[in-house]
């Protein structure tokens, strides 16, 4: 009896987690909607406070895990990988946000799952199972079906906005698999927030230099509700507390219930943009989605069958 309350504590934070990211792309979208604010900004915020947050925390509660990770030679390398990954990803999702709209580049960007399967199985030198081939063909039916909108003559959406799409699901795969032996020595939420930490500094240099290299201001005018969005939609919510949400939930319920749930990610970005920022989707669109999840369905299946045949072996 005890361990089941622990299970659903798990399956909420979980789907907190990747609705928290769905809101994220949400506030994105506003505040591109609204105000003159440069993506580079965007990044460097969202990257910034979660960085603050994630080492303040590490900082007081897991001192001596952080500092063995910082100090070891080895783990650097990994670690920087790591950094630029999440960097490149947050870049590329708000840009591709600005380019299209939230629920469009989550989808997007959910296409990382299957970049992860291509890159594993040429690292493992075997073909995809059955079931990861279905869930390829269901995501390149989805990216195909939003960018055309049903008509195979036309390319609604923009050639730039898919290219940043792209872009931002193989970000995500960067960060996905650069750490993967860093898990085996370090506990996930020390790499994780050692990841965010490099990620902050980045994102600094990169907006430092770019107010100098560039027009814009170097702080964009916007209002209270501007800054809500930017700080506590996008830092605080969708990425400290998102990262931090959906770890906890997967390490209670397992990866492949955490997958599963991932799909809330897209759903969330595209309902709350519906509802809050009045963002019109088509059946297409729709559609997509559901192809979309299909996709993560059948890559998690296939994943889970995997891991029991793995077992089985030994």
């Amino acid at each position: 009896m005890a361990e089941k309350p622990n299970f659903w504590i798990g399956f909420a934070c979980a789907l907190a987690g990747a609705l928290l990211w769905g809101f994220s792309g949400a506030c994105i979208q506003f505040l591109a909607e609204n105000y003159v604010v440069r993506s580079s900004f965007i990044s460097f915020v969202r990257a910034a406070t979660a960085a603050v947050l994630f080492l303040a925390f590490m900082l007081a509660a897991r001192r001596e895990s952080l500092l063995s990770l910082a100090h070891s030679k080895r783990a650097w390398p990994g670690l920087l990988l790591f950094g630029v990954g999440l960097y490149l990803s947050q870049i590329t999702y708000a840009v591709s946000v600005a380019l299209t709209n939230a629920g469009t580049a989550t989808v997007l960007q959910a296409t990382c799952t299957v970049f992860v399967m291509l890159f594993t199985c040429m690292k493992l030198r075997h073909w995809p199972r059955p079931l990861d081939l279905l869930g390829l063909v269901c995501a390149m039916g989805a990216a195909t079906l939003i960018a055309t909108q049903g008509d195979w003559g036309v390319m609604v959406l923009p050639v730039a906005g898919l290219a940043w799409g792209i872009a931002n699901a193989l970000s995500e795969t960067l960060y996905i698999m650069a750490p993967q032996r860093l898990y085996l020595h370090w506990d996930r939420f020390t790499v994780i927030s050692c990841g965010m930490v490099i990620s902050g500094v980045l994102a600094a240099l990169v907006w430092a230099c770019g107010a100098l290299w560039g027009d814009a201001p170097q702080v964009p005018a916007m209002d209270g509700l501007g800054w809500a969005a930017l700080v506590l939609g996008v830092g605080v919510m969708g990425t400290f507390a998102a990262f931090g949400l959906f770890l906890y939930g997967v390490s209670v319920v397992g990866s492949v219930h955490g997958s599963l749930l991932g799909v809330a990610e897209p759903v969330g970005a595209m309902v709350i943009a519906a509802v809050w920022l009045h963002t019109a989707f088509s059946a297409a669109d729709w559609t997509g989605l559901i192809l979309m999840a299909a996709m993560i369905v059948l890559v998690s299946i296939s994943g889970a069958r995997g891991e029991k045949t793995a077992e089985g072996g030994r």
